[in-house]
């Protein structure tokens, strides 16, 4: 550790946060320099921002004094409000929406700082050890939930992840790419992880209701990601149930799963990151994100449908991906944890959520892949063309693909040696998992099956003919399965249809409910200050009585 004493500290776990920043800002400004949206009236100012968000995250990372850590967590705030509101129609709702969730969570972190201060009499990250009190509403505890509800909002943890979906799909694929699906994620689990680990020192109440929030967050989101026929919305959705495998990992307090959660979150940034990437190069050809108007673009656009072959399977957790490994740490630790009597029952809860909303992963981008990639074309002009995008623009896609394929193959040589376990030390796995092997056996059984499918024309066994559909016959030719009627029925199960209708109608949003409450009280008072003098005189004389009452107690 090197310590920049008093403002900056340099340690094991922010210094690889540190490089992945700057990886993110090198690739999204060499893959936004064809993007179709960096005009001139706007490139200065996106630029900018661009470099200032980086060098602010890098001093957030880096920071050892809490007030030094609150500014540039604020700037974030207004960077990030920025970046999203160069977007077309809609940016600059959903930058208000982001700038009200982000910024009002802020005001959780300064009012959680200044507890700190309070009971600590310090400022220093590296001076402040902090026992949560087994009491719910003591000081420490509302200390840690008011930071808690900063690291939620800025990664997109539910309650206060509605802001992603909705910058997914208004901000600009470049910024999506850099904030939401790779540094806010990277400062979110940072900042929660820092604090879990050095200031405060938990206990098993706060350790469960971190694993409920990350499983309720896995299910939750995943669900709404399923039914999603918006590329942009789908990933935004997905970006939110990723960070329940993070938020679940730190919860268990054992350093195999706060190991796995922190590669979880190295390792959703670069696949994330990826898939935005390729969402964008999507744009760029075809003019549109939703599914329904997509198809047959693998041949056209190669090195975009490869990337995004690797990262829907990183993201799925198929291995030997990262997102496998991540997640294989992360479903030991429950394993583990269920045979302890008092873990038992939310372990086992948590390990099915979590393994469930992976499946449910998995289909949502079978849904993807097929209705962009492998698809029947839904437009022949535009598929056809055999040019893919520029190469700067599917470059940096393929690096992240090659990277999810890397930290994969060699996770325990590489990211858990050189960038996990110097922070968390040495950690013990349940399994036992040869990735070289399973590598080079699904390699094996993928060059037997282009074999097959080589020669599948030498001894056809099957024949072509009209399908039959609702007693008629067409011709399969004329026919076009779209893969956005992938789960459409999930829509119309029982409760499952009462919960997706209350979805989209807001009630779960807590953007939307905080508005309406605020406009609520705002009416009261509109009909309360009427403008006529009798009515503020007697509700002056009644705040006087008021405070007559308090003050003779």
């Amino acid at each position: 550790m090197i310590n920049f004493y008093p403002w900056f500290r340099l340690d094991s776990l922010n210094a690889f946060i540190v490089l992945a920043i700057g990886l993110f800002s090198l690739l999204v400004i060499v893959y936004s320099a064809r993007f179709r949206f960096i005009r001139r009236r706007i490139a200065l100012q996106y630029y900018i921002c661009i470099i200032l968000t980086a060098l602010a995250s890098i001093i957030t990372v880096l920071a050892n004094n809490l007030i030094l850590l609150l500014v540039c967590w604020g700037f974030l705030g207004l960077t990030l409000y920025l970046l999203i509101n160069l977007g077309d129609v809609g940016s600059e709702t959903a930058a208000k929406k982001t700038f009200i969730i982000v910024g009002g969570s802020d005001a959780f972190l300064l009012l959680g700082i200044a507890i700190i201060y309070h009971l600590t009499d310090s400022l220093q990250m590296d001076q402040i050890k902090i026992y949560l009190d087994a009491r719910p509403l003591s000081l420490s505890v509302i200390a840690y939930l008011c930071i808690a509800v900063a690291c939620f909002a800025k990664a997109g943890a539910m309650p206060f992840h509605s802001w992603i979906p909705d910058c997914a799909e208004s901000a600009p694929v470049p910024v999506v790419a850099y904030l939401p699906a790779s540094l806010d994620k990277l400062l979110g689990i940072y900042l929660l992880v820092r604090f879990s680990l050095d200031l405060f020192v938990m206990n098993e109440a706060m350790n469960t209701l971190l694993m409920v929030i990350g499983a309720f967050t896995i299910v939750a989101a995943v669900m709404m990601a399923l039914i999603q026929h918006n590329i942009k919305r789908l990933l935004g959705y997905h970006a939110v149930s990723q960070v329940g495998y993070m938020v679940l990992g730190i919860g268990t307090g054992s350093p195999l799963g706060i190991a796995g959660g922190i590669f979880h979150m190295l390792n959703h940034a670069i696949y994330k990151s990826c898939l935005f990437l390729t969402v964008g190069n999507i744009e760029a050809k075809t003019g549109t994100v939703d599914l329904a108007r997509l198809g047959g673009l693998a041949k056209s656009m190669p090195f975009t449908y490869i990337s995004c072959l690797v990262a829907s399977l990183s993201i799925s957790g198929v291995p030997p991906f990262n997102g496998f490994f991540s997640k294989w740490m992360i479903y030991q630790e429950l394993i583990q944890k269920i045979n302890i009597r008092q873990w038992s029952v939310v372990s086992l809860a948590c390990l099915v959520a979590a393994m469930f909303g992976s499946g449910l992963t998995l289909a949502s981008f079978m849904k993807l892949m097929h209705a962009t990639f492998l698809g029947q074309r839904a437009n022949k002009s535009t598929s056809q063309q055999s040019k893919d995008v520029a190469w700067t623009m599917w470059l940096p896609c393929i690096i992240l693909a090659v990277i999810c394929i890397i930290f994969g193959i060699f996770a325990s040589q590489i990211p858990l040696r050189y960038f996990i376990l110097p922070a968390i030390g040495k950690i013990d796995f349940i399994g036992i998992w040869y990735p070289g092997l399973s590598t080079l056996l699904i390699i094996v059984g993928l060059l037997v099956g282009i074999i097959i499918f080589k020669f599948k024309d030498i001894k056809p066994i099957w024949r072509q003919d009209k399908s039959f559909t609702g007693a008629e016959t067409q011709d399969y030719k004329l026919q076009r399965i779209s893969g956005t009627d992938f789960y459409n029925t999930i829509k119309e199960l029982g409760v499952l249809k009462t919960i997706y209708k209350k979805a989209e109608a807001g009630t779960f949003d807590i953007y939307e409910q905080g508005k309406t409450l605020i406009f609520t009280i705002g009416r009261i008072f509109q009909y309360l200050h009427n403008g006529v003098l009798p009515t503020y005189l007697v509700w002056g004389l009644l705040g006087m009585l008021g405070l007559f009452l308090v003050l003779l107690r």
